[in-house]
């Protein structure tokens, strides 16, 4: 296949979300799929509601997506194209002015009505085959409000056909759209192009995914941390899959792989805990430093940020999940922490409550700790405590838990924090004798 053109075609009457990413995403892979080209164009006739915030939204995020355009049109720009061509369609008889009654306050008293040749339109849909649909019961239909107010069905044929679009890839609510717009081809005899309809995305409840049902602007999960690889990743397979078992492509590997004629016909449903999935996923594929710089990662102590990457690359799903855990339960990597005396001790059974026994089990880890060596490991930090802690376990005071809670708490003063074994290694064995030593003044 040669020459092929596709293009992504929104309006800026609002924030668009990931439904209708994923057709530009479609329409960017199949043109580079075979090295064709990729036009956007903003269709900004509808003046009242189109907005200059929207289409700045919609060109950062593509340019987030990395969906680089080849071309850029502006519709309103071709308002003296669209006039002529109404005129055109008007003098050969294919058009005419209506004098119209208002239904409503702000109604035009004359529009332009195409003239119908009623019968059937059969159109190829490169994903859903051959698809026939009768036209009579469309009657005379509106293509314009006035000479310069062309409505969509008239400025995107003719936009399509002026750029030299091949391919429209669109969501399957258009395939209705499609036999008015052919008709206006055939007046126009312009050239029919290939149509593709997607099949719709939806919410988890199956209803259709919408700004009303709080589908999130695009720019809205970049916000929260989410990767452009992994968004552009998720979105591809959307309603389409490369045929085996691989889930995660890059783009040169979309690109290479990507073809309509594996779109499924089926709706996909879009499911945020897959893209945070999916997210994780290319965050771990960072190197360490990759890590810090794109997730904006700042700490007071940047060796003990670098130890601390493998647990956010463990834990975390998105770089906004990171930053919190940086500020939440990894903040006692950076400064010495507050602890009570309660909390030592309240985890502990029944039977060993006696601020004794958690002082005596968290002198009896000061040696065996200092013996450590800085830059130690995690496993080999377990491989000292863990026999101390069975050792308790067997005399059946405090149990491992009348140790190791203590230990955890007195070198986090969280409840929620990684385990003891690892926050020795990062803290260093130093750090770790000097935050238990207070910890057995407080029981003193």
């Amino acid at each position: 296949m040669s020459a092929v053109v596709t293009r992504f075609a929104p309006s800026p009457t609002g924030l668009l979300h990931a439904g209708n990413y994923r057709t530009a995403v479609f329409a960017y892979l199949f043109a580079k799929h075979y090295d064709g080209s990729f036009i956007l164009r903003i269709e900004d006739t509808d003046r009242e509601r189109s907005k200059p915030e929207y289409e700045a939204n919609i060109l950062e995020a593509l340019a987030w997506l990395t969906l680089a355009a080849d071309k850029q049109y502006r519709q309103s720009e071709h308002r003296a194209r669209h006039r002529a061509l109404l005129e055109k369609l008007i003098a050969d008889g294919a058009a005419y002015v209506s004098k119209e009654i208002p239904k409503n306050p702000g109604d035009k008293e004359e529009v332009i009505r195409f003239k119908n040749p009623k019968g059937a339109v059969t159109f190829a849909d490169v994903i859903r085959g051959e698809i026939t649909m009768g036209v009579s019961d469309l009657g005379d239909f509106i293509i314009a409000r006035s000479l310069d107010e062309p409505i969509f069905h008239f400025a995107v044929v003719v936009d399509d056909a002026d750029e030299h679009v091949t391919h429209v890839i669109r969501g399957e609510d258009h395939i209705s759209n499609t036999p008015r717009q052919i008709l206006i081809q055939r007046a126009l005899g312009f050239v029919e192009p290939i149509y593709g309809h997607l099949p719709l995305i939806l919410c988890n409840d199956r209803t259709k995914l919408s700004k009303r049902k709080g589908a999130k602007a695009l720019t809205e999960y970049r916000d929260l941390g989410i990767l452009p690889e992994a968004m552009l990743n998720y979105l591809a397979f959307l309603g389409w899959n490369p045929g085996d078992e691989r889930e995660y492509l890059s783009q040169d590997e979309l690109v290479k792989d990507f073809d309509l004629l594996r779109v499924h016909k089926g709706s996909a449903i879009f499911d945020e805990t897959k893209l945070f999935s999916v997210n994780q996923h290319w965050m771990r594929t960072l190197s360490d430093a990759e890590f810090i710089m794109r997730g904006q990662l700042v700490a007071q102590d940047e060796e003990a940020l670098r130890k601390a990457i493998p647990l956010l690359k463990e834990r975390a799903h998105t770089f906004g999940e990171a930053r919190e855990m940086l500020s939440g339960e990894l903040g006692c990597l950076f400064m010495e922490p507050t602890i009570t005396r309660s909390k030592l001790v309240e985890k502990e059974p029944a039977a060993a409550q006696q601020a004794g026994m958690t002082k005596s089990a968290l002198e009896g880890l000061l040696e065996p700790i200092k013996a450590l060596s800085e830059g130690v490991t995690a496993k080999a930090v377990k491989e000292v405590v863990m026999p101390l802690a069975d050792a308790e376990e067997t005399k059946g005071k405090g149990g491992r838990g009348g140790v190791l809670w203590p230990l955890r708490y007195a070198l986090s003063g969280q409840e929620r924090s990684p385990d003891p074994f690892t926050l020795i290694a990062i803290l260093g064995p130093k750090e770790s004798i000097s935050r238990i030593q207070k910890a057995i003044a407080i029981l003193e």
